[in-house]
Formats: structure tokens, C-alpha cells, sequence
């Protein structure tokens, strides 16, 4: 059974741990680990496979529920485009998608400390503000960091195992491209709120070392004192055999200064693991925010005269589709020649003609 909720007057009813950062990049590890630590994961979970054989910890209901929100705005779990927070803004405003989740999330307060996790989520961080807040639970941020050469490389290993050698070097740059924005993006969203920055690499070499810095930075309470040497079953969950992508930028062909950027964000939120609200990481990711929206801009503009025959294109070819169409519709609706039709029907037609 969960712990007793604290419901005194004025006092938030329990603590809500979002754990969020780029796919592929520790976020499971992290929230089974705070659900073996005493966490409760609203129920059922997404189910373990190829992909995650040690588990997802991800609540089935918030995760088909973000895929929603974000199919309304037209974004990407990967979005590389600067505008894509505004699409969220905008989407997640609507009344109907606030009080869907306030219905579920109020089903779901069964602990003083509450972990959802899914790498979409800080997309929507102003609608579980939101929610939260009303509910009286405080909203916290767990950001997973892994370098992004790495994010890439495990990406194509689990998604572009069959794709050819232009597919995947087209994707490795776009990957990257969603990395530096969805990185900039979260950080940005977690701002002025109780946070915390972990990396998976400390997280499955140290996790005591690691969970005692967001214990810290969070105050958590967990079911075990990390202090000591005790075996936990947390010992038994984290397996670093399961980092199988090791990759460097010498392993990637992306623009150099694509690469650049993605790598001064990296080190940016690498100080901030140390210190959530270092205002000189804060400023020099600001920065970042800045070339990385003028590197899009150009990039937009240099591949135009493409984007546009590809947009004319896929009219051409829906405008024939839709023509091929009419076509057979038209010629499901006219009347059967009379060689199609059986010699006994014509027969009796013919009978009924002769007698009138």
C-alpha cells in the first residue's frame, strides 16, 4: 500500500516527478529506478520489449494521451522546428484536453510521490502545470542527459536498423537537429521550477551517486539511506550492458556547425547537472537558442527550390488519385450492359415487353 497522502490545509497533497529529456537517453532507467525507490507509476504501464526489455515505466493512458495532443498540433516527439513550442502552446490551451486530464491525473494521487514519465511531456508542461496545480500536487522536472552522438546512434540502431546509407545519414542530421531543439525547448519549459539533471551515463555506473543528487535537488524521499552499501533491488534492475550505442562525432556525417551547437548545448546542460539555475548555463543555452533558430532559418531557405517541388509533386500525385477515383466511382454507378446480364433476366424483360 502507498504511503498516507499529507492533506493539511495549505499543504500540496503529494509531489509529481515528471521525467523527461530526448528518447533514448535513460529516461526508463530513471523512472523504474524511482519506482523500485518507493515512487508510485500511474497504472497499467506500457509493456516491455525488444526495444526496452527491462521496461518503459510509462503510464499507457499518459502516453496514448500525448501522442494525441501532439497529432492536434502537427509535432513531433523529435521536432527540429523552433516554432514547434508554439504549436504546443496553442494546442495545449484548448479546455477539452485540460479537463481530460484533470478527469484522469485526479484518479491517479495514490502517493506522496507521483513519477510520469515519456520523453513528449515537457511539450505539454503549461497544461500539467496546470492541472497539477489545481489538484494541489507540486510539479517537479527530471531531465535524462546523454551526449547526442550517442541519442543518434541508438535511435538508428533501434529505428533504421533495415534503412539504407543515405536514409540514415538524412536522419542522423535531422536526429540532431531535434536533439539541439528538444533540448533547448525542455530546458527552457523547466525554467523557475524544481529541477534536477541527471546523466544516464552516472546512472548506470553509480545510481546511488546519481539518485542522491536528484533526492537532493527534488527532496525526495526513497525507501532505502543510498548512504550505505545495502543491496537494493534497483542493483539488480540497472544493467550497463544495455548501453550498446557508444558513439563520438567522429561516427556521425552531420554540418559542422549543427555539430557545434549540439555540442555547447551539451556541455551547457552538463553544468546544469551540477547546478539546476546556473544563470551562466542558462545564458549560454539562450545563446544557442538563438544560432540554432538563424541555422534553421538558412537551412529552410537553402532547400526551398526542393521543398517546393516536393509539395507540387504530392499535389500532382493527389490530384491523379483523386481523379483515378471519380473515374471508378462514375463507373460503379452506370447501368450493366445487357451482355452482363444473365439470359434469364433479359428473358423475362423481353416476356413483360411483349405483353404490354
Amino acid at each position: 500500500m502507498p504511503p498516507e497522502l499529507d492533506t493539511a490545509p495549505g499543504k500540496p497533497t503529494a509531489r509529481l516527478v515528471i521525467v523527461t529529456g530526448s528518447g533514448r537517453s535513460g529516461t526508463s532507467t530513471a523512472a523504474g529506478a524511482l519506482k523500485k525507490l518507493g515512487l508510485y507509476v500511474p497504472q497499467p504501464e506500457i509493456d516491455a520489449n525488444d526495444a526496452n526489455p527491462r521496461g518503459y515505466f510509462e503510464p499507457k493512458w499518459a502516453v496514448e494521451f500525448h501522442k494525441r495532443v501532439l497529432g492536434d498540433a502537427g509535432v513531433r516527439t523529435l521536432d527540429g522546428r523552433p516554432g514547434a513550442w508554439e504549436l504546443m502552446r496553442a494546442t495545449t490551451a484548448k479546455p477539452q484536453f485540460k479537463a481530460e486530464l484533470k478527469e484522469w491525473f485526479a484518479t491517479q494521487l495514490q502517493g506522496p510521490q507521483i513519477v510520469v514519465k515519456d520523453p513528449r511531456t515537457f511539450w505539454l508542461r503549461d497544461l500539467w502545470v496546470d492541472v497539477a496545480t489545481e489538484l494541489g500536487v507540486h510539479t517537479e522536472w527530471l531531465t535524462m542527459l546523454r551526449h547526442p552522438a550517442e541519442v543518434v546512434g541508438s535511435r538508428d540502431m533501434h529505428y533504421l536498423k533495415k534503412a539504407d546509407e543515405q536514409r540514415r545519414h538524412s536522419r542522423e542530421t535531422a536526429n540532431i537537429a531535434g536533439w539541439v531543439n528538444v533540448a533547448l525547448t525542455n530546458e527552457k519549459a523547466s525554467r523557475g521550477s524544481q529541477r534536477a539533471f541527471a546523466h544516464y551515463t552516472t546512472m548506470i555506473t553509480d545510481w546511488r551517486a546519481a539518485m542522491s543528487d536528484v533526492a537532493r535537488h527534488l527532496d525526495l524521499t526513497y525507501n532505502a539511506d543510498l548512504s550505505g552499501g545495502e543491496h537494493h533491488e534497483v542493483d539488480d534492475f540497472i544493467d550497463s550492458s544495455l548501453r550498446r550505442a557508444q558513439l563520438t562525432w567522429d561516427d556521425l556525417d552531420v554540418p559542422r556547425t549543427l555539430r557545434d551547437i549540439a555540442e555547447t548545448v551539451w556541455q551547457g546542460l552538463d553544468a546544469l547537472s551540477k547546478e539546476p539555475d546556473d544563470a551562466g548555463a542558462m545564458a549560454g543555452l539562450d545563446a544557442m537558442r538563438e544560432e540554432y533558430d538563424q541555422l534553421y532559418v538558412h537551412s529552410s531557405a537553402l532547400v526551398q527550390d526542393e521543398t517546393s517541388s516536393a509539395i507540387e509533386d504530392a499535389r500532382r500525385q493527389a490530384r491523379r488519385r483523386a481523379t483515378r477515383e471519380a473515374q471508378q466511382r462514375l463507373a460503379a454507378q452506370q447501368p450493366q450492359p445487357a451482355a452482363s446480364i444473365p439470359r434469364r433476366i433479359v428473358r423475362r424483360i423481353r416476356a413483360v415487353r411483349a405483353g404490354s
